[in-house]
């Protein structure tokens, strides 16, 4: 490490922040999360659309719904150390999250570690401050060892894949690959649902949610990593835009459980913001959106705008029936549409069977990999994992 790496890295602080410590925030803790979320505004994940994943008006807020026992890592820096900008003592330039999450792993509850929001001001994208989060990080884990952590980088993510995977270094996690992701931004477009042969589909009440929450738990092991949720905790969610009657429920005519879908609207606090556009899509934008009212496609976002998205939770179609999953989609845009939303946000293995029926909608793929990082120095928990397809739960990345 060169002179001036040293002198930067002496003076950035790095630190792991509880949860708990944003309820009820003084002016300090304010201004910390004002700097987090400076941070999500100005760094746009790459991309075909190159779109921005920011928190107004808290960023905690979205952190409450993504898992247990969040810590918020963050490193700071005084402002001297900053090239072009000045500031007070304490000026964002890292940010990473650490939550635990209870899972399906090979059909069997279990405790998993989850990564997520890893960002790095430009100025410091040298491994040397990288590699002091990770030893925060580490420290963490050894205080709450858990078997791994999963965390997902968007293809094309060079920065993330260098550092991370194909110049790693000593003491960081060993991260290997357990899927390849497909995120789908289906356009609500007017459609008519049609019900699964001999059954109909209906919004949950919430006198449902026992019934539902033991079909998620029966069901949703054939997924690996799908969320293991009881009746309670979904019911915890409420406060986070997830509300009883947002379940959308297929029933056979026999009155059983044949799927269930969410739809999930968290732009009170979170939002998908349009950056801009590349490759052959940046060429084909005009055209596109010229086109859009003779083809029923919704418009794409000019640069700039929000995505008035929603996602869709806790997917889960009892033996994969096509022909179910195909309707409650239908009438989960046709909800989303009911709601004035354009788009509707939905992530798939790309081994998953069910993704070939989300395909058929008018959508733009946004491909990224899952991955799992074990300490120490890689485990053997990935060896453990069968062949089912993985759950993407992008509601709580």
């Amino acid at each position: 490490m060169g002179a001036t790496a040293a002198t930067a890295e002496s003076r950035v602080e790095v630190a792991a922040i509880p949860l708990s410590a944003f309820t009820g925030a003084g002016p300090d803790t304010q201004a910390l999360d004002a700097g987090i979320r400076r941070m999500c505004r100005s760094q746009a994940m790459p991309g075909r659309v190159r779109v921005t994943f920011e928190r107004e008006p808290e960023f905690s807020l979205g952190c409450r719904a993504a898992g247990d026992d969040c810590q918020i890592l963050v490193a700071r820096a005084e402002p001297a150390v900053r090239a072009r900008s000045a500031g007070s003592f304490g000026q964002v330039v890292g940010v990473a999250c650490r939550s635990v999450r209870r899972l399906f792993v090979n059909g069997i509850e279990q405790q998993l570690g989850y990564l997520s929001q890893l960002r790095v001001d430009p100025e410091f994208q040298g491994r040397w401050l990288v590699s002091r989060g990770f030893r925060a990080l580490r420290a963490l884990h050894d205080a709450d060892p858990l078997p791994a952590y999963l965390t997902a980088i968007v293809e094309g993510n060079r920065e993330a894949t260098g550092v991370l995977l194909e110049n790693r270094r000593k003491g960081f996690p060993v991260f290997r690959s357990v899927a390849e992701l497909r995120t789908l931004a289906i356009s609500v477009s007017i459609s008519k649902a049609a019900a699964p042969r001999g059954g109909s589909i209906s919004a949950a009440r919430d006198a449902e949610m026992s019934e539902i929450a033991e079909f998620l738990q029966r069901e949703g092991g054939r997924r690996q990593f799908f969320p293991a949720r009881t009746a309670d905790s979904l019911r915890a969610l409420a406060p986070f835009g997830l509300r009883m009657e947002h379940f959308l429920v297929p029933r056979r005519a026999s009155g059983e459980i044949a799927g269930v879908i969410a739809l999930w609207d968290q732009s009170s606090y979170k939002q998908t913001v349009v950056q801009g556009y590349s490759g052959w899509l940046r060429a084909a934008a005009p055209l596109l959106n010229w086109s859009a009212p003779w083809t029923g496609r919704s418009f794409l976002p000019r640069p700039g705008d929000k995505l008035q998205s929603a996602y869709a939770a806790f997917i889960c179609i009892a033996n994969d029936d096509l022909q179910v999953f195909g309707a409650l989609l239908a009438e989960t845009l046709n909800a989303a549409r009911r709601r004035s939303l354009t788009h509707l946000l939905l992530g798939m293995d790309a081994r998953d069977p069910l993704l070939p029926v989300a395909q058929n909608f008018g959508h733009i793929s946004y491909p990224s990999r899952l991955y799992l990082a074990e300490w120490p120095e890689g485990g053997t928990f990935h060896e453990q994992l069968d062949d089912r397809p993985v759950y993407a739960d992008i509601a709580t990345l």
